[in-house]
């Protein structure tokens, strides 16, 4: 028997690492008491640590000091204990624990600290709120489920490196103060006490300074990095982050995906022991919005949406004449298999959502044998509702939802209502990783917010062609997408000044804001640089997933509240007089109506 890897001054092994290898053996145990029994005058502790936890037995006639001593322990006791590993009794045996085939009998126990009553079980069958396993962080990660979704994000990134290693990447740390540049999202920014009224900023990302790397010659640079934006947390986002970086030199998008593909693969596989086809479908991006309405479908199931346009054309009925009338009008469809079970007011209730989720309203079908049952079957003619029928897919039993209004409103919908409809009918297969590539994106997006054109992606990605209206030009772009969610996204780079400047010019830069802003970056561009391109992966949002949770903050060790709040430490809050005039700062608090207009605003 080899000698534990944890073993130290303080202890011999892990309590979650005793097995029937280690029966007969002395052992000094360190841990936390989990639970303590009492039975027949014979004490029962299960004492845990990372590593899991093993059962402690306490005989008052084998070792009465240490029988004593136990009568007293508390949950989260931290204590030491020595004792001989045996076989736990015939029948005894607990299958559910890897500890479960034997125990310690206990010769000596000393209490090492004593612990106050925690504020909620330390139990992975928890009910206490977010906010209270927040403020006490350090006890909810003490739960087994959550060793279990530390492990997995360290699994994950030590497969990162080993993957990115064996192909020749270069880890490069970049720094976390930079300059302030309109790259999309709202910076964090950091007062300078040596620059009085200038301000760091913290990196959204560390795209100039990777591109600069190829410039460098250095070809092939990857980072696990934290990254910062100032938005309003989400379930499946928050503003402190944390990336897998990459960039390659004199490659194409074909080569990104080579390098992320396998990659991407193996956690699947080495988490969840589930193989993953490579290589990943490529979808353009106009073709995934026709067939899902979203650029980041769920492809374990079918449900596409069908364009119901020409089957309409010409109809009487007003509701959908007046929309196809329209420059922007469409009316598309999708058939839900099985669901025609769903009871009248499951169906009001669909035609609600789509209107909450910004769309005029909803039509709905419910396929019978002898025709379709619809509030609207009076209004459209048997070839309308064949033509439906048949553009969907529908058949016996199923449910047609259709929405006319605004091409983007619809797609919203539609996709909401694909979503909802595939978890109520039990559509969604255990166990099933799909992955899929969107390309060739828009160059260019219009912001009705801000009034002008902004960068789909960012502005340092190439255009597809020598287009640059922004009302048609492509990005050689690309963004990787896992059961519904995005999980990266890159493109190849502009490498060429001209083309470069020609970019900020459109997204309204003036020419001294570019040199301003961007010059240090053109500037590099003039000493040659290589064609690139690379990629950014949220780890968060993948390790979310592997660990079949639905919010980052629950796969994150110490996150912020939704709020944005640290309900742990109490950040944000107020500094000191002296600091803000070390920096040269005054604060002017906002009205208690402006800011929670403004919180109402951030949470959507």
């Amino acid at each position: 028997m080899s000698e534990s890897i944890y073993r130290t001054a303080m202890r011999t092994h892990a309590c979650g690492e005793l097995t029937a290898e280690h029966v007969d053996a002395a052992v000094v145990l360190c841990g936390w008491v989990a639970s303590r029994r009492d039975h027949g005058g014979v004490t029962f502790i299960d004492l845990r640590d990372r590593e899991g936890i093993v059962q402690v037995v306490f005989h008052p006639q084998d070792a009465a000091d240490a029988h004593a001593i136990a009568q007293r322990l508390g949950s989260e006791d931290v204590v030491s204990v020595t004792g001989i590993v045996r076989r736990r009794p015939e029948g005894m045996s607990n299958p559910q624990l890897p500890t479960g085939e034997v125990e310690v009998a206990a010769a000596s126990l000393e209490v090492l600290s004593e612990a106050d009553t925690p504020p909620f079980p330390i139990e992975d069958r928890i009910e206490a709120g977010e906010e209270l396993r927040l403020r006490f962080r350090y006890l909810d990660l003490r739960r087994p489920e959550m060793t279990t979704i530390l492990r997995i994000r360290h699994r994950m990134n030590a497969i990162t490196r080993d993957h990115m290693e064996s192909l020749g990447f270069l880890e490069v740390e970049t720094p976390m103060l930079t300059r302030s540049t309109p790259e999309g999202a709202r910076d964090f920014l950091v007062p300078s006490r040596l620059w009085p009224g200038s301000f760091y900023a913290l990196p959204q990302s560390p795209q100039q300074l990777k591109q600069l790397l190829m410039v460098a010659g250095q070809d092939r640079y990857y980072q696990i990095v934290r990254c910062l934006r100032d938005e309003a947390p989400r379930a499946d986002r928050s503003f402190e982050f944390t990336q897998l970086d990459v960039e390659m030199s004199f490659a194409d998008q074909e080569d990104v995906f080579a390098v992320i593909e396998p990659l991407y693969a193996r956690y699947v596989r080495e988490i969840h022991g589930v193989e993953v086809s490579t290589p990943f479908p490529r979808i353009p991006y106009d073709e995934m919005l026709a067939r899902f309405g979203t650029d980041k479908p769920d492809l374990r199931y079918g449900m596409e949406l069908a364009d119901l346009g020409s089957v309409f054309d010409g109809t009487g009925f007003d509701a959908f004449a007046s929309v196809l009338a329209s420059d922007d009008g469409a009316i598309m469809g999708l058939a839900a298999p099985g669901g025609g079970e769903l009871s009248r007011k499951e169906l009001d209730q669909l035609v609600q959502d789509a209107k909450g989720r910004g769309a005029a309203g909803l039509v709905w079908m419910v396929v019978e044998s002898d025709g379709v049952r619809s509030p609207v079957e009076k209004h459209l003619s048997k070839e309308e509702i064949g033509g439906v029928l048949r553009a969907t897919g529908a058949s016996d039993g199923d449910l047609v939802c259709i929405v006319a209004d605004q091409i983007d409103r619809v797609h919203v919908a539609l996709d909401g209502m694909r979503r909802h409809l595939a978890e109520r009918l039990g559509l969604i297969p255990d166990r099933e990783w799909r992955y899929a590539w969107y390309t060739d994106p828009p160059l260019f997006d219009w912001s009705e917010e801000e009034g002008k054109w902004v960068a789909n992606h960012h502005p340092f990605s190439a255009p597809a062609t020598d287009d640059l209206d922004p009302k048609t030009a492509k990005a050689r772009a690309y963004d990787l997408v896992l059961n519904g969610f995005e999980v990266g996204g890159g493109s190849i780079r502009i490498h060429q000044p001209e083309i470069q400047r020609k970019v900020f010019e459109v997204l309204g830069l003036s020419e001294p804001e570019i040199e301003e802003k961007f010059g240090h970056l053109i500037r590099a561009f003039r000493y040659g640089a290589p064609p690139h391109g690379g990629i950014a992966m949220g780890m968060d949002r993948i390790v979310m997933l592997m660990a079949g949770k639905d919010v980052i903050r629950d796969v994150t060790a110490f996150p912020k509240a939704q709020s944005g709040a640290d309900p742990l430490t109490g950040a944000p809050a107020p500094v000191d007089e002296a600091q803000l005039r070390e920096l040269g700062l005054r604060v002017t608090p906002p009205k208690a109506e402006e800011h929670e207009a403004s919180m109402k605003k951030e949470s959507g």
